[in-house]
């Protein structure tokens, strides 16, 4: 009897147990059929004026960069300018002893008079054989000897002149300019070195303004920009340059060349552009972000960035639809332009596009859609 007693209230426990679940299960489901739609940002599809533009990796080049080399041998006396100075073309930047090419000099001028007396005194000899030879009192193998003597003092003068010349330019070597304007780099030798032409460079000299920017070209780009011109759809082209901070360069570019081979390892072809840099700010060496824009703006559907989403695929939006279920539609994607971008196929001017809270939303689930104001284009 005691047995059967705890039976019966076990099985009455698990009676009520099941019952508090069902309750429970009952008041959760009628609580998510009352929860309100989930709240997402949307942005229309709008219709607008957009400049088509390209942009592209590019490197900043100095368009002079010269290496200050020593031309004779000596001493470094005196380095005259401060590391990373701006100079002018013909600013002096060092000094080399001066003392060996000027006793060098001093040598190459005495050998000078020292011909040059020579010579006089040959061509008073070979006038005083002249008259010996009209009274007949010298032969003429006599006066051809002296003339002859005259013609090879006249070439040491000629001789010893060249040798002067070349310890003038000797000594005017000692003295170190920049052959170049701009702004000169470290000095890679000290006050009291021993330089000479076999030295490495003493400094390196780079000019300032203007500068290139140089960066490759796909020949897929390069034909679509030709097929473009030869349309009469493409207009002039602006060129600007985008700084590592994200803001634009002040001062506009222009083309300067264009590589007359394409690299094999890349398939691109090298382009050069030139910008004025007459504050500096742009380094040769350093990486900036070339944008080609077109003069003429075209008609093209815009979204926002933020809209846009990609999976296997590829790229697509999540449209809010009339009934306002949220949609998925495949696009097909166009240019950038700046926090927008603009769409070629799979939507239409007007349709709610998903911006925020496009994350907890699915397929077919009714959603409250938010206007939200569509960002800057820049």
């Amino acid at each position: 009897m005691r047995i059967r007693s705890l039976r019966s209230i076990a099985a009455l426990a698990a009676l009520l147990s099941l019952g508090a679940c069902d309750d429970r299960k009952d008041a959760a489901t009628g609580a998510a059929s009352q929860a309100p739609p989930p709240a997402v940002g949307v942005t229309a599809v709008n219709r607008e004026a957009v400049t088509a533009n390209h942009s592209f990796i590019g490197r900043v080049v100095a368009v002079d960069e010269v290496d200050v080399r020593a031309r004779v041998q000596g001493f470094l006396r005196e380095r005259l300018f401060t590391e990373g100075q701006v100079v002018k073309a013909g600013d002096p930047l060092f000094l080399i002893e001066q003392e060996p090419y000027e006793a060098q000099l001093a040598q190459r001028q005495a050998e000078v008079a020292r011909a040059e007396a020579e010579v006089a005194n040959a061509e008073v000899q070979l006038s005083r054989g002249r008259d010996l030879l009209k009274r007949n009192n010298i032969s003429e193998a006599s006066v051809d000897e002296r003339e002859a003597a005259a013609g090879v003092a006249r070439a040491g003068v000629l001789q010893a002149k060249a040798a002067l010349r070349d310890a003038e330019i000797n000594l005017s070597y000692t003295k170190i300019a920049s052959p170049i304007g701009g702004r000169v780099g470290r000095a890679a030798y000290t006050v009291g070195s021993l330089v000479g032409p076999q030295s490495n460079p003493l400094a390196v000299v780079v000019s300032q303004d203007p500068v290139y920017v140089t960066f490759p070209v796909s020949q897929r780009e390069l034909l679509d920009v030709r097929k473009r011109q030869a349309s009469g759809k493409e207009g002039e082209l602006a060129v600007k340059l985008r700084l590592a901070d994200g803001s634009m360069y002040g001062k506009a570019g222009k083309f300067n060349f264009l590589d007359v081979k394409v690299d094999p390892g890349t398939d691109t072809v090298a382009v050069r552009t030139e910008f004025p840099n007459p504050d500096g700010v742009l380094v040769p060496g350093q990486f900036a972000e070339i944008v080609i824009e077109e003069s003429a703006p075209e008609e093209a559907l815009v979204i926002p960035q933020a809209a846009l989403q990609i999976d296997q695929a590829g790229p697509f939006v999540l449209v809010v639809g009339s009934e306002k279920k949220v949609e998925p539609r495949r696009v097909e994607v166009g240019q950038a332009q700046g926090s927008r971008i603009t769409v070629a196929k799979g939507l239409n001017e007007g349709d709610l596009v998903i911006v925020e809270g496009g994350q907890k939303v699915r397929p077919g689930q009714v959603v409250t859609a938010s206007p939200m104001a569509p960002p800057a284009g820049t």
